[in-house]
């Protein structure tokens, strides 16, 4: 038996993964840790009650709530303030104090407790600038590579981990590649097993999205729901690769099945070139999914954390394990559509904020 322990447990991502792992391996111990800001991650609590996953309300950025968990053997860091635009309207000290901070206090965490760690963390690490300085070209749903051409870090399979970091990334994705760096020294110095998966869009059920994370989940809501959606800048033609929680789920069993193999690495982990779309050819598949029409609104502007392309490479982490995703993105829209009718009382409150 092996203690599990996963902080943002009660978010998308933690609570979906924590009711995968018990379902895999019943023998391990299971606590999903978390502070419950966002909204709509109190819904979470009951389904990781039936899974049997032991629940601790306390947050990363408090040492003391860390403490009161006892040993553990492994730690999947899924914990963030997880939106791109963080920190710009206001202060960013909650961004900076979960996002670092508190990876700082899981690590420290680990690090005592000599447990093995994984990091996920985000294609948002990758700079700005140069993603926008891309040779794209586009169609009328679509931008895309151009075939054939490729520079650093960068082909039609998409963006790779030596794609460079020079340049500014956004205050949300500073904060994760500062942890990073600190995931990396701290397997060095101390000798402890760290993995880091850089993860595109994930998505799929349960996801309570917004205009700033979780778009595949808000875009389908307002087809089924109701209400507006609005394409801000680009003309909707900006692409994202998506993959389903249930795909990152296979990879990290892989990982951990071997940790040493693949400690001290970076990985990009996404849908990749067969998985990406558009916000206009999410709409297309929206409107079939929905059976309903929805007028999408434009906006010239962007926000300055706007990129218009981004699909992850994946070719690293296919080659050292065999993983590969196997939810293509129509299976992903009918799972989500379907949990939207089946959860509809419970969920259409929680999508109707303006976009």
């Amino acid at each position: 038996m092996r203690n599990i322990l996963i902080t943002g447990g009660a978010g998308f991502v933690g609570s979906n993964l924590a009711c995968l792992w018990t379902r895999d391996f019943p023998e391990d111990q299971v606590t999903a840790f978390d502070n419950l800001k966002r909204r709509g991650s109190e819904l979470s609590l009951l389904r990781l009650k039936e899974c049997g996953i032991r629940f601790v309300h306390g947050d990363i950025r408090n040492r003391e709530d860390l403490e009161s968990l006892g040993d553990v053997d492994l730690i999947f860091e899924c914990s963030a303030e997880p939106s791109v635009q963080a920190g710009y309207q206001g202060s960013p000290r909650y961004l900076i104090n979960t996002n670092l901070s508190g990876t700082l206090n899981c690590l420290e965490f680990a690090r005592e407790r000599e447990a093995q760690f994984f990091f996920l963390s985000t294609s948002r690490v990758y700079p700005i600038p140069l993603l926008r300085s891309l040779p794209l070209e586009k169609n009328e749903e679509r931008f895309y590579l151009p075939s054939g051409k490729k520079g650093a870090g960068w082909s039609t399979n998409g963006i790779a981990e030596d794609f460079p970091l020079d340049g500014i990334r956004s205050l949300y994705g500073a904060t994760k590649l500062s942890s990073e760096l600190f995931v990396q020294e701290y397997a060095a110095a101390f000798g402890m097993n760290t993995i880091i998966d850089r993860c595109g869009v994930l998505t799929g059920p349960w996801q309570m999205g917004r205009v700033d994370q979780g778009f595949v989940s808000l875009w389908a809501s307002r087809f089924l729901y109701g209400g507006r959606l609005r394409y801000m800048g680009f003309e909707g033609q900006q692409v994202r690769d998506i993959l389903h929680i249930s795909d990152l789920h296979d990879l990290l069993k892989i990982q951990v099945r071997d940790i040493p193999r693949y400690s001290g690495k970076v990985f990009n982990v996404g849908g990749g070139a067969g998985n990406s779309i558009s916000l206009r050819e999410l709409s297309r598949l929206c409107s079939f999914f929905s059976k309903a029409s929805l007028k999408v609104d434009f906006s010239p502007i962007t926000h300055p954390t706007d990129i218009p392309y981004y699909v992850s490479d994946n070719s690293r982490i296919m080659s050292e394990t065999g993983w590969s995703p196997r939810k293509s993105i129509e299976n992903i829209l009918e799972e989500i559509f379907r949990w939207l009718r089946d959860y509809r009382p419970q969920l259409e409150g929680l999508f109707t904020d303006p976009p």
